[in-house]
Formats: C-alpha cells, sequence, structure tokens
C-alpha cells in the first residue's frame, strides 16, 4: 500500500475518533434517551464543546472529499513521492490537531491548521496532475 494510501486509511479512523468523541460529548450533555432521540432542537441544551465538537465533525465531512480525490488522482496517476506522501501524511496530522483546536476555540491556530490542510491537499491535486 502507498503512504498515500494508508495516510487515507489513517484518516478514516481519525474520522471515526472524531465522531466517537463528539458523540460522548452529545451524550453527556443530553444522556442516551436524548442521544437516541430525533436530536432536534438541540443547540440551547448543549455545552459550547459540544457544540464546536459537532462543527468539527461537520467539517471534517466537508472537506475530506477534496483529500480523497487529490489522493487518488496521485495514485492513480503514478504520480507517487516521497512529497505526495508527506504532504499527505501533513494533511492526516493536520486534521487530528484540528479537532482539538476547534473544541478548545484555539484562535487563530483553528484556522491556521486548517490552512495546512487546505495546502497539503492542494499541492497534491497539483502534484497528481502535472
Amino acid at each position: 500500500m502507498s503512504p498515500e494510501l494508508a495516510a487515507l486509511s489513517a484518516l478514516a479512523l481519525v474520522h471515526f475518533a472524531t465522531i466517537f468523541v463528539a458523540q460522548r460529548f452529545l451524550t453527556r450533555d443530553i444522556g442516551r434517551d436524548g442521544n437516541a432521540g430525533t436530536r432536534e432542537n438541540l443547540d440551547d441544551r448543549l455545552s459550547p464543546v459540544s457544540l464546536r465538537l459537532r462543527r468539527a465533525t461537520a467539517n471534517f465531512t466537508e472537506n475530506v472529499g477534496p483529500f480523497i480525490i487529490a489522493v487518488l488522482v496521485v495514485v492513480l496517476a503514478g504520480k507517487t513521492s516521497t512529497l505526495t506522501a508527506v504532504l499527505a501524511w501533513a494533511y492526516v496530522a493536520a486534521r487530528v490537531l484540528y479537532v482539538p483546536a476547534y473544541a478548545l476555540a484555539w484562535v487563530p491556530w483553528r484556522s491556521v491548521i486548517w490552512f495546512a490542510g487546505f495546502v497539503a491537499t492542494l499541492a497534491l491535486l497539483v502534484l497528481g496532475l502535472i
């Protein structure tokens, strides 16, 4: 398996962990019965950390697609290299750091970390296309 695909696999585990942590905080705030319900109109019942974790999870979902595409382009085009491996793992590291940065409101570091992941994804895509 290429390092880029290994990074993609690791990212899936990071995503599952992000969902798990967000759900644990949600359950802490509204209980198991509330978590099993429709989860409508929760914002007034959730702690600021739970709300940020839910937004971090949504952000993850929104931003993982371009990374998946970039990795597939690099691998399928046969353009893997040490640089593309480093970029793929840099993206994974950025996402690992992004969740606590968002949950703990690390301003402006959350945005800096997001931007690092964005640059890594864009660079991977460009390297796959040239």
